[in-house]
């Protein structure tokens, strides 16, 4: 039989192969086991988790162009660069927005340019040929490219300005009690858009290898037409009335006649005060790290706006700016990529969830120990990380809450978000449930608190974001610009708050009457909640996955949200079988709770493959699983089963139904099946990569900037980083020599895309999505079967 000290001896020995005697609970045990040594194997010196953040190739094609327009083209790493490209590029030619995805010509036009700028050629590149092709036979040529596209491609001349929508500048002035205003877009558009609008001011062409020109033909050989590329980007006014699209036909005309006024460039005496509120909103969101809310698009933009309006490259706005992109960087032998984002809090957070959840499964002490000392330390630094300084959009309309969220990256005080805030909730929760009245929970569970939707939902980052006729205005074409609630997030909130309800009643400090008005409060919020995901079920049970894919992912969520507030016993009693008569609201028996939480056990449960896993396919985002019997038509659920959508159904399943039902035995063998062996260089090499780009590495950066903050430009709001000998805050930077064989570690593999940035649009492979989410469904198990034994005992 397998045991604990065999996984010690060889960590990298299958789980299938040990379990012996002891059953699906000694080999999930063992799989615990060997997950946790890689957890402990790849958590940072100061103890957190940050893996790579996988996206498609237009933010590193992005980056390219940034050099190119900068000047700085020399100082870019070329072959690693270019190596990464090429790895991504797909059989027939094309460049899809996540791995196994059809091509999309705005993806493959921009890895194409960014190929061409590193030195690749039509005449001598294969690659480049076959991408050629693609995009010309198949991908209907440039012309079809996006808006963001377009507006990369006019920036070199490549696509003339006048094919692109009008961004007045004048869009800062709109107060934010008007229909119209910044602050009614995501903070992921608002912080983009803002630059944007100083970019779309002037309206810069930069210099390609072939000079400067407002009709460069650089890329004429991707054009069907080159002789006309004043490609119109909207359907037209008469065919967005002939299907009722009368917000269309007003923002379209809108934009048309500021097309005809020149955009209110000239002879306006506005604009130029316009694009000073741009400057000082850029200025004071910049962060003291440089960034601008922890993601690539505003960094790309707010350099550009920099420049564009007298800054120099040497100025330390700039400077610092620069080195946050390089922060962005992820290098390793598939070459050097740039990550749309990092993740180091949500990755922490959910790995001590995972931790917390393994913790409760083992059942030898010296691991146990080893457990809770690591997620100790973990915790110390998600806390760390909690804000509460005066920054934030999200006081514009929500300027009574008190601060104490978390946001998803390192350097991110102006845009905590709910999921992240949530998620640190249930993880400090989970190790000690005496947090509950800790001032940090409960700061958060205030915050989230105050973040609650008329509609009774949360977003990911605002509060009744939701004028989704934004979308329809010329430069969406995503239809991304808002930030509404979803029933994910929902999902996330109420687990976090059914699990601080049930703590805080445990404290024994109940009794006082604060915080048993409060948690009264937090009822009222949850029961709204709830309002919320019954009406936005959808009919086969499942809820929409807007952060993570897809409906396998919003469901899980739900549910185990729901679990704390009704527990369907006849569910539990009649060995888990789903009676498909009982329809939600056809009997009066069950509550609302229950009466939701029925079908979406039968749609989980209708979606198992036969591998005993499950798997979602991203094309559920433009084909609905609503629209979709399973059983019949199941080419939405016929993509390999991923560790990730797994976990998720198991922890939802688990819940409700016994440990011994059959699907949930059959997912947990799929788990521990396909645990497999790995290095670990893939998951700690990323920040180590060596900043190649402006002028040789971040260090000269930090040397160069240091020098112009000496000649008297140094502010308190542009404080330098720290070096990593300065503080155990910095980021750590790792090596790997070539040639020295690396020690194998167990994981699960991660290679498709589980995570969603934009439906339809912009996917995400997050690192550490394949372990931390197994663990967490794997110590959920076999707690739960441990638990069932003691009773039938």
């Amino acid at each position: 039989m397998g045991s604990v000290a065999q996984v010690q001896e060889d960590p990298t020995t299958p789980a299938s192969e040990l379990y012996g005697e002891s059953g699906l609970v000694g080999a999930a045990t063992i799989a615990l086991h060997q997950a946790y040594h890689f957890a402990e194997r790849t958590v940072r010196p100061d103890g957190h988790w940050c893996g790579e953040l996988k996206a498609n190739v237009t933010i590193t094609a992005e980056y390219v162009f940034l050099y190119q327009a900068l000047d700085l083209q020399r100082d870019l790493d070329r072959e690693a660069l270019c190596r990464y490209l090429l790895s991504e590029q797909n059989d027939d030619g094309s460049w899809g927005i996540a791995p196994g995805h059809p091509g999309d010509v705005s993806t493959s036009t921009e890895a194409y340019l960014a190929l061409k700028l590193l030195g690749h050629s039509t005449d001598t590149s294969k690659p480049l040929r076959r991408a050629l092709v693609w995009i010309k036979t198949f991908g209907g040529g440039a012309e079809k490219v996006r808006v963001f596209t377009r507006i990369y491609l006019a920036m070199f001349g490549l696509w003339p300005w006048s094919a692109v929508p009008q961004l007045p500048a004048e869009l800062i002035l709109m107060p934010a009690a008007a229909l119209v205003n910044i602050y009614k877009l995501s903070s992921w558009a608002r912080s983009t858009m803002v630059p944007l609008l100083v970019v779309c001011h002037h309206r810069p062409i930069y210099a390609l290898p072939t000079g400067t020109s407002a009709a460069n033909e650089y890329l004429d050989e991707l054009w069907i037409n080159p002789a006309d590329k004043n490609v119109p980007y909207h359907s037209g006014i008469w065919g967005m009335l002939q299907r009722f699209d009368f917000v269309g036909v007003g923002f379209t005309a809108l934009d048309k006649t500021l097309g005809l006024l020149g955009g209110l460039r000239s002879y306006n005496p506005v604009r130029r005060y316009a694009l000073n509120c741009c400057m000082e909103w850029i200025i004071s969101r910049q962060e003291v790290s440089g960034d601008w809310a922890g993601i690539f698009p505003p960094n790309h933009f707010g350099v550009l706006a920099y420049t564009l309006e007298a800054y120099n490259i040497d100025d330390a706005p700039v400077r610092r700016a620069l080195e946050a992109i390089e922060r962005f960087a992820w290098q390793d032998e598939r070459g050097k990529r740039i990550q749309s984002c990092v993740s180091p809090v949500w990755d922490t957070v959910l790995m001590s969830i995972a931790l917390s959840d393994s913790q409760v499964a083992l059942s030898d002490p010296k691991p146990a120990i080893a457990t809770d000392s690591l997620q100790r330390t973990c915790l110390d630094w998600i806390r760390r990380r909690q804000i509460y300084g005066s920054e934030g959009d999200w006081r514009i309309y929500r300027y009574r809450t008190p601060p104490g969220g978390f946001s998803f990256e390192y350097y991110n005080s102006w845009y905590p978000d709910i999921d992240d805030t949530a998620a640190a909730i249930i993880a400090f929760l989970k190790h000690d449930r005496n947090a509950a009245t800790s001032p940090h929970v409960l700061d958060a569970v205030k915050w989230v608190l105050g973040m609650q939707g008329k509609d009774g939902g949360w977003a990911a980052f605002d509060v009744d974001n939701d004028k989704l006729f934004l979308n329809r205005i010329p430069f969406s074409d995503m239809d991304s610009l808002c930030d509404p609630s979803t029933a994910d997030i929902v999902g996330r909130v109420l687990e976090a708050f059914g699990l601080f309800l049930v703590a805080a009643s445990m404290t024994g400090q109940h009794t006082t009457e604060p915080l048993y008005s409060f948690m009264a409060r937090v009822r009222r919020a949850c029961d709204r909640g709830i309002q919320y995901l019954a009406r936005t079920q959808e009919a086969n049970g499942s809820w929409y996955g807007r952060w993570g894919v897809n409906y396998v992912y919003g469901t899980s969520n739900v549910l185990a949200g729901l679990g704390y507030f009704h527990f369907p016993d006849s569910i539990a009693e009649n060995d888990g079988k789903i009676d498909s008569n009982d329809e939600k609201g056809n009997t009066s028996s069950l509550s609302l709770v229950a009466s939701m939480v029925r079908p979406a056990l039968r749609f989980i449960l209708s979606i198992q493959k036969s591998d005993g896993g499950w798997g979602e396919a991203l094309a559920t985002y433009k084909t609905p699983c609503v629209n979709v019997n399973p059983q019949d038509d199941n080419k939405l659920y016929s993509e390999l089963s991923t560790p990730s959508q797994t976990a998720w159904a198991l922890m939802a399943l688990l819940i409700y139904l016994p440990s011994s039902h059959k699907a949930i035995e059959s997912g947990v063998w799929y788990l521990v099946q396909h645990q497999t062996s790995t290095s670990l260089s893939s998951y700690t090499m990323g920040e180590s990569a060596p900043a190649e780009g402006i002028y040789g590495a971040v260090s000269w950066v930090r040397n160069r900037v240091a020098t112009i903050y000496e000649n008297g430009m140094k502010s308190p709001s542009q404080t330098l980083l720290p070096s990593v000998s300065e503080s155990s805050e910095a980021l750590p930077k790792q090596t790997s020599d070539v040639g020295i064989k690396e020690p194998l570690y167990r994981t699960w593999s991660g290679e498709m895309y589980t995570g969603t940035g934009f439906p339809n649009f912009f996917y995400l492979g997050y690192s550490f999505y394949s372990h931390y989410f197994p663990m967490m469904a794997l110590g959920r198990y076999v707690h739960a079967r441990k638990q069932e034994r003691s009773v039938k005992s």
